[in-house]
């Protein structure tokens, strides 16, 4: 029996999913190959505002119907915007699976976005944006992305500006998903104790008289980078700074090698080199860890870390130090075996989830075209090698490719 069932509908909407035999919980939902990369100048923010706007008002339903459909029986409905995905998802009784596949199916295809919504929404977007302004840990993670993806669309903020969440009219969002929205280009997705012919019989009562939708929409490639160091005055009370350079697209035979050395380096594990050098070591930080995000064509390393303003100089030299050291001493055999450990242990876990699962299944299969399981991965992982990582250490973490944002008090 295979692990995921994947069928296709005659309109081009893939369906997959994954039974679990002792939950009864039903998790599923819609994931959308359109993220704020694919916004015009005059557009930016707006595929984050259709993912609230979504919740607002469809062809049947008002706001209140929406919101109450499944809170009503316990359930959860919710959304998020990625600058490649957006994506509807809830979580249900099993026994309510079939009024959540028939919700997620209404917000996402017939949302009429009401006028007066969108005067309301507007303002609840730019109180959102406030709040993320007044948070510099997470302000300049995006700002980060504007310094790498310097004029082109993954450096812009998923929440837009202040001038466009203002702009934006009704017709504005149904020219952006008349451009964007395909049904070839759509996954939905779901992980329950249910058998794979009840979700088909749901999907092609709920799915099948979407008409078919063919977008060929062009992303604008990432190509040029240029190192940048940059300090801002801030009125905080910490210093904040990123360290981080574009890495290996989705596609990349490296993504997985490279994964686990930024995992070596700051994952979530307490014993990450940064953490054991920074935080355990000298006392600098309370939190610093290391990112790797993929996309079609591009990635992106992100080092995240908060210290006092006198101790930022010092901070930095130390997590340059660490880069260094991948660079120049492979891992020793219980090394790389601990790290072999600790990643599929880690992925595992994950896998327990879901929730997570769930949304994985489908934006695996989105990006390419397959779904692999937990033991394809781990096969991959058992074939790293120590000279793979020093050689992916060099390629991708050489210092003068490195990028430097800081925040510092005023």
């Amino acid at each position: 029996m295979p692990d995921y069932h994947i069928h296709t509908l005659p309109n081009g909407i893939r369906i997959v999913h994954k039974q679990v035999q002792h939950t009864k919980i039903a998790h599923s939902g819609f994931i959308m190959d359109i993220g704020s990369r694919d916004e015009l100048p005059n557009e930016t923010g707006i595929a984050h505002f259709w993912e609230h706007m979504a919740f607002k008002g469809t062809e049947k339903r008002k706001s209140f119907h929406i919101l109450n459909r499944l809170e009503s029986v316990g359930g959860e409905l919710n959304a998020y915007t990625t600058k490649e995905k957006i994506c509807f998802y809830s979580s249900v009784l099993d026994k309510h699976f079939d009024k959540s596949f028939e919700l997620l199916t209404d917000i996402t295809f017939r949302s009429i976005f009401p006028e007066r919504e969108i005067e309301k929404e507007r303002g609840v977007i730019l109180e959102e944006m406030a709040m993320y302004l007044d948070t510099p840990e997470e302000a300049i993670v995006d700002e980060f992305d504007a310094v790498v993806y310097d004029h082109h669309p993954l450096g812009n903020n998923i929440l837009g500006t202040k001038e466009s969440v203002s702009s934006f009219e009704k017709q504005d969002f149904l020219n952006f998903l008349d451009r964007n929205l395909s049904t070839d280009s759509l996954i939905f997705c779901s992980v329950s104790n249910l058998p794979f012919e009840k979700v088909l019989k749901l999907a092609e009562k709920y799915l099948g008289d979407i008409p078919e939708m063919k977008k060929h929409r062009e992303r604008i490639p990432f190509s040029h980078y240029t190192p940048k160091s940059i300090t801002l005055e801030k009125p905080i009370s910490q210093a904040h700074c990123v360290v981080g350079t574009p890495a290996y697209a989705l596609s990349d035979e490296r993504r997985i090698p490279f994964f686990m050395l930024v995992n070596i380096l700051g994952g979530p594990g307490m014993n990450s080199r940064l953490n054991l050098a920074v935080r355990e070591k000298h006392g600098l930080v309370y939190t610093i860890d290391a990112n790797y995000a993929t996309y079609l064509d591009t990635g992106l390393l992100t080092i995240y870390f908060g210290t006092e303003k006198k101790q930022l100089k010092r901070t930095t030299s130390l997590v340059l130090k660490e880069l260094k050291k991948l660079r120049e001493k492979p891992l020793g055999s219980l090394q790389l075996h601990t790290a072999k450990e600790q990643l599929m242990g880690q992925l595992a876990m994950a896998e327990e989830s879901n929730m997570g699962l769930m949304m994985m299944i489908g934006k695996s299969l989105l990006d390419q075209g397959r779904v692999d399981s937990l033991n394809e991965i781990f096969s991959q992982i058992k074939n790293i090698t120590a000279t793979d990582l020093l050689d992916i250490a060099n390629d991708a973490l050489r210092e003068d490719q490195l990028s430097i944002l800081n925040y510092v008090p005023n």
